[in-house]
């Protein structure tokens, strides 16, 4: 039988197999509200046979956005416009949706990747002041960022739990805490953008101490049922940044705190990174912080071969696999790795008779009332 497509749970949530669509931002929201880009594109999503979608990095605060057209979770519109995406999705897929919830500190105020991606200064009409743990700019001529104060750090953690307590409205299934890729959570564990000298820098212990704030701000407001998970950058990939022994301390604090869960990437805090990329290239991440914690562990990199991810699971280096740019571009990856594998996988009825002959047992339930 294959692992892939093996029963697997984060915490209380089960999930019909260990394929995961990787939250990717879609920069078409409108002040933070869901469009119908979302409708379609989620929709396209649920359809795809995955275990679990876990939706784009959704904004707790208006400045916690990376662009003016990110998604956000912070006002009532935003949260009736979630719904309407939600409920379409709903209607035709038992997929489980999870969202990720964060706040991109000193990456916010920028223009979308189209557009060239670069900071949009405070002095222009859809541009604003970034916060950060520390006033350093993520790359040089950047605004720099205004330090949190405790008021500052207050308001965010407010938010973090707001977010979280529309999203147990909006009958989400799990939350993943944005921890990893540069954004708020992330700055304040890496030395290279944390460079406080007060309770919240300094020793990897104060520099955690925000973020575990975060997560138990979540944790609080969210249904205890449901579980929440966080993803990391295991590495800064940046001599005498954040790296993977860090991050083991880190989860593993976490874990007593009773996070369910652990997604594991890299990268993201300083444009100095020499990331050596290659095929499954964070996996050995995945593989030891699994090890040495004992957490339920993604694994997510160019990860694009139905056999690749196979392969990680039988050799124990991860429990779950995170799909994110191949499915953009293959919207039915599991569909094709259930039939590479010799699995079954959940597909609308409207579409059973797409299924070829010598794939005759790929659909679950495809076989009943066809003839």
């Amino acid at each position: 039988m294959s692992q892939l497509f093996s029963l697997w749970q984060i915490g209380q949530l089960p999930l019909s197999n260990r394929i995961v669509v990787a939250p990717m931002a879609q920069y078409s929201a409108q002040d933070g509200s869901a469009t119908d880009w979302h409708v379609v594109h989620l929709g396209q999503l649920a359809l795809s046979g995955a275990g679990l979608l876990i939706l784009e990095a959704t904004a707790v605060a208006p400045e916690g956005r990376a662009s003016p057209r990110d998604l956000g979770l912070y006002s009532d519109d935003n949260e009736a416009a979630l719904a309407r995406a939600l409920k379409a999705a709903r209607a035709y897929s038992p997929i489980k949706i999870a969202i990720q919830l964060g706040h991109a500190g000193r990456k916010g105020s920028s223009h979308v990747p189209w557009e060239g991606g670069k900071q949009i200064p405070s002095t222009q009409a859809d541009g604003w002041r970034c916060v950060a743990p520390s006033a350093i700019p993520h790359s040089q001529g950047e605004e720099a960022p205004i330090e949190l104060d405790a008021a500052g750090m207050a308001r965010a953690l407010e938010s973090y739990a707001l977010a979280a307590r529309r999203a147990g409205q909006l009958g989400i299934d799990g939350i993943e805490i944005h921890a990893a890729h540069g954004y708020l959570v992330h700055q304040f564990l890496s030395p290279i953008s944390n460079r406080r000298t007060d309770a919240y820098g300094g020793t990897l212990e104060n520099r955690m101490r925000f973020p575990m704030q975060v997560f138990d701000a979540v944790r609080a407001a969210f249904p205890a049922e449901r579980p929440v998970w966080v993803r990391v950058s295991a590495s800064d990939w940046v001599e005498g940044g954040w790296d993977v022994e860090q991050t083991i301390t880190f989860v593993n604090a976490l874990k007593a705190r009773g996070c369910a869960a652990v997604h594991v990437s890299s990268g993201g805090v300083s444009p100095q990174q020499k990331i050596t990329l290659g095929p499954g290239y964070q996996v050995e991440f995945a593989e030891r912080i699994k090890a040495e914690t004992g957490l339920p562990t993604i694994a997510v990199g160019l990860i694009t071969e139905p056999e690749q991810a196979e392969s990680i699971l039988v050799q124990g280096q991860a429990d779950a696999i995170s799909i994110g740019r191949r499915i953009l571009f293959d919207p039915h990856w599991p569909w094709h790795a259930a039939a590479a594998l010799g699995a079954q996988v959940d597909a609308p009825p409207q579409y059973w008779r797409s299924q070829p002959q010598q794939y005759k047992d790929l659909f679950r339930g495809a076989r009943l009332g066809m003839r």
